[in-house]
């Protein structure tokens, strides 16, 4: 394992783990079933325990690792059925939240929401995922904040959390698949849709990107387990 990945001075020493242990579990050094054993991990990647505990309590959060009875925290397979049960959710609440959204957001906001497209398609020409995925969300919180319901905005903050796995297979086939513009045509869309004060326009295409990357990584799935 390359420890000096992407390993950033100011990351604290928990992130710095997190970010060695999650692209191992993506590239399949960790394959599904690894058990992700505190000690041993510490001395591979040189830190004491305390980081790799809270790197592995993060990995479980976002989906990548579960508690397995007798052997610990172990690399989280992926299953279609609770990608389906997710997004499903995800569905009914996004395009809700985009509706509200839209109807409320200020001039100021959708500025905010076009300099946050500028910095996702920086993360998109850079191939780095993680950051891609942290710039959409971000993108996502400026136009769903404006719906005034807090309650909606932290649930959906929960579900990407959960979904974070998902998101990361369907971001990383969209960034290997020459000419596809998945990843930024919708959500500029998006933005077009709020700056002409069409909610009905942005809602729509926030249901047509959900049903897109459902899709994507549906796709992605499959296709491992074939060639497992």
């Amino acid at each position: 394992m390359d420890t000096s990945k992407r390993l950033e001075p100011a990351l604290s020493m928990a992130d710095r783990v997190y970010a060695v242990l999650h692209e191992s579990i993506m590239s399949g050094e960790f394959p599904v079933g690894y058990r992700l054993r505190i000690r041993d991990l510490a001395a591979l990647v040189g830190t004491s325990e305390m980081p790799v505990r809270e790197a592995i309590r993060r990995l479980e959060e976002a989906g990548f690792a579960e508690r397995v009875p007798h052997r610990g925290s172990v690399v989280k397979g992926l299953d279609l059925a609770e990608l389906v049960h997710a997004y499903d959710v995800r569905l009914l609440l996004e395009v809700e939240a985009t509706r509200l959204g839209a109807a409320r957001i200020g001039k100021a906001d959708i500025t905010r929401m076009r300099d946050g497209l500028v910095r996702m398609r920086q993360a998109i020409t850079e191939g780095e995922v993680m950051d891609y995925l942290d710039r959409d969300e971000a993108v996502l919180e400026v136009l769903y904040e404006a719906s005034g319901n807090p309650v909606l905005v932290d649930t959906v903050r929960s579900l990407w959390a959960q979904c974070r796995a998902y998101k990361t297979v369907g971001a990383r086939s969209a960034l290997d698949t020459p000419g596809d513009d998945a990843l930024w045509s919708h959500q500029e869309r998006l933005v077009e849709a709020v700056e002409a004060g069409d909610a009905d326009a942005a809602a729509a295409v926030t249901r047509e990107s959900l049903a897109s990357a459902t899709d994507r990584i549906k796709a992605q799935l499959r296709e491992q387990k074939t060639v497992k």
